[in-house]
C-alpha cells in the first residue's frame, strides 16, 4: 500500500495567504498582447506582491494530479509558471521536485523570493519553446494557460497563421523531448 499524504488544509495553501490580482489595468487592450514577452514583463512588474491563478487553483486540481501524477517524488515541470500559487501549493502538498519556468525574468525573480522557504523547488528563466533541460528529464509537464496565451492571435481560429502554429508546435515538441518514457503532459485550458 502506498502512503498518500493528506492535502494541506486551507490555511497552509499559498493561495489563501497572498493577495490575488484584481487590477483591471493589467489586462491587455488586445488579447494578442497575451502572446508577447513585453506584456508579461510589464504586467508582472505591476503585480510585484500579488498572485494570479488562471482557471483553477491547486485545491481544484488536486484530484486530477492525484490521478495522473504517480508519486510525490515525480519530477515536475511547470511551463509558464507566472505568479500563480499552483507550484507553492503543490509543494505544500508534498510535490517538492518542481522546476518552474517562465520567460519573464521579472516574475522568476519575484517567485524565487516569495518561495525561498521551499528550497527544493527551482525557478528558471526559460522559454517553453526552447527548454534548456535534458531529454527525458521530467515525469510530468504542466501547462496552465501558457499554450492559451501563445494561441492568442487575430484571424481565423480554424486557419491560424503559420507563426502561431510554429509557436504551439515548438512548446509541444519541447515537452515531448523532455518527458521521460511514460511521462505525462497535463494541459489545463
Amino acid at each position: 500500500n502506498a502512503y498518500t499524504r493528506p492535502h494541506p488544509t486551507q490555511p497552509e495553501l499559498m493561495e489563501s495567504k497572498t493577495k490575488a490580482s484584481t487590477d483591471l489595468r493589467v489586462l491587455p487592450t488586445d488579447n494578442v498582447e497575451y502572446g508577447t514577452h513585453e506584456y508579461w514583463q510589464q504586467r508582472y512588474a505591476q503585480e510585484e506582491h500579488e498572485n494570479f491563478d488562471w482557471f483553477k487553483t491547486y485545491k481544484d486540481l488536486a484530484p486530477l494530479f492525484d490521478q495522473h501524477i504517480h508519486g510525490r517524488d515525480a519530477r515536475i515541470l511547470m511551463l509558464g509558471c507566472g505568479n500563480s500559487t499552483l507550484s507553492s501549493d503543490m509543494y505544500a502538498a508534498g510535490y517538492e521536485n518542481i522546476v518552474n519556468v517562465d520567460y519573464s525574468d521579472v516574475v522568476i525573480k519575484q517567485m524565487r523570493q516569495r518561495c525561498a522557504h521551499q528550497a527544493k523547488m527551482t525557478w528558471e528563466v526559460m522559454d517553453v519553446r526552447q527548454l534548456a533541460l535534458d531529454d527525458a528529464s521530467v515525469d510530468v509537464a504542466i501547462d496552465k494557460g501558457t499554450l492559451d496565451a501563445l494561441m492568442c492571435d487575430k484571424g481565423d481560429s480554424w486557419n491560424p497563421p503559420p507563426e502561431l502554429c510554429r509557436n504551439v508546435a515548438a512548446e509541444v515538441d519541447e515537452v515531448d523531448r523532455v518527458l521521460a518514457p511514460g511521462g505525462k503532459f497535463v494541459w489545463i485550458t
